[in-house]
């Protein structure tokens, strides 16, 4: 039996100093049937150049000139071009490992539907990785060694980006790269989560995930935090919220008062609970706060807990524990 291809998907604009490297290693791998579908959106360095002359010595290579504009319009396009029976995305400034898209198609034929075949990642940078992306590796990559992703989705975005395959079938029941929702990827993670796809745990890394300054995830606006922090809210109104239940938000800083005010721009009742002494007693956006032993006098509530500080997360999960409170069905975290 013939191997089944995989559609890889890549829009790239201006990244002429990382795409030889990131072909190569898509040339480079064991698993040989595949398509890269690739969409230059907007380039204005050689970058296109570059691709056009990959393509011309493999076939398996399809360049393309985004019509729109913009990387999801760039995705949508590079979808509507493929024929895969397997669906994943590469980003351009990035690295296969040799056997990345053999283990992620291994796994989905093992598995079967109704899954996403995730990998462990890598960062890498000339001048090292900062603390902050270092431990984002180690959490995510914690996850996916059990395939627990969905168990923090409403922390950080659960699939890496470049580095997830699924059965085009399901690709297409969550609804493929059409909503025009940024942050992209943490959206299509989210409708994973939400059409019930199961992550199937990797213990290999199987990408090199590069950072550098003007990388678009760090300079652009669609990936500010608002924007994330809105995302989680619709997602968390949409699939988890339950009205039965009495809803509490854990913090007032920064990231608990915005959750607070879009929660009241869709009319959502919530109380407020915090350990802070000055603002304990005081009313925020005409909600009073309460000290947090106020979630022990509501029967059955789930919280969203906006508290950032690794040490104090873990004392409140002690409290939520006592409480006989579950993750990711009475409490979740939201940074």
């Amino acid at each position: 039996m013939s191997k089944s291809l995989i559609s890889i998907v890549t829009p790239f604009k201006n990244t002429e100093k990382f795409l030889p490297d990131c072909l190569l290693s898509i040339l480079n791998q064991t698993y040989t049937n595949w398509e890269l579908v690739i969409v230059d959106d907007g380039s204005t360095d050689s970058s296109y150049n570059i691709v056009a002359q990959f393509a011309n010595r493999d076939q398996r290579i399809k360049v393309y000139k985004n019509p729109g504009s913009g990387i999801i319009q760039a995705l949508q396009f590079a979808f509507s071009k493929t024929s895969g029976d397997f669906m994943t995305r590469m980003d351009s400034d990035d690295i296969m490992t040799p056997n990345k898209l053999e283990v992620l198609h291994a796994n989905l034929i093992e598995y079967g539907q109704g899954h996403v075949a995730v990998g462990q990642v890598k960062y890498f940078r000339e001048d090292g990785i900062s603390d902050g992306f270092a431990k984002y590796e180690n959490w995510l990559n914690h996850l996916t060694e059990f395939g627990s992703n969905f168990k923090e989705i409403y922390k950080e975005c659960v699939i890496p980006s470049p580095c997830w395959m699924v059965y085009r079938a399901d690709f297409i029941a969550c609804d493929a790269f059409n909503p025009n929702t940024y942050p992209e990827d943490y959206d299509l993670a989210f409708r994973f989560y939400k059409y019930n796809l199961k992550c199937i745990p990797c213990s290999e890394t199987i990408h090199l995930w590069r950072d550098y300054n003007s990388r678009t995830s760090r300079t652009h606006e669609n990936y500010a935090q608002n924007n994330f922090l809105e995302l989680k809210v619709n997602y968390f109104i949409e699939l988890d919220y339950q009205t039965s239940r009495p809803l509490v938000i854990w913090g007032a800083g920064k990231k608990g008062k915005t959750v607070a005010r879009l929660l009241q721009e869709q009319n959502i009742p919530f109380y407020w609970i915090c350990d802070n002494p000055k603002k304990i007693g005081k009313e925020i956006y005409d909600v009073k706060l309460h000290h947090t032993n106020h979630l022990k006098t509501l029967i059955n509530p789930h919280c969203l807990i906006t508290v950032a500080n690794k040490v104090e997360q873990k004392n409140i999960k002690k409290q939520l524990a006592e409480l006989r409170l579950l993750p990711a069905s009475d409490y979740f975290f939201y940074c």
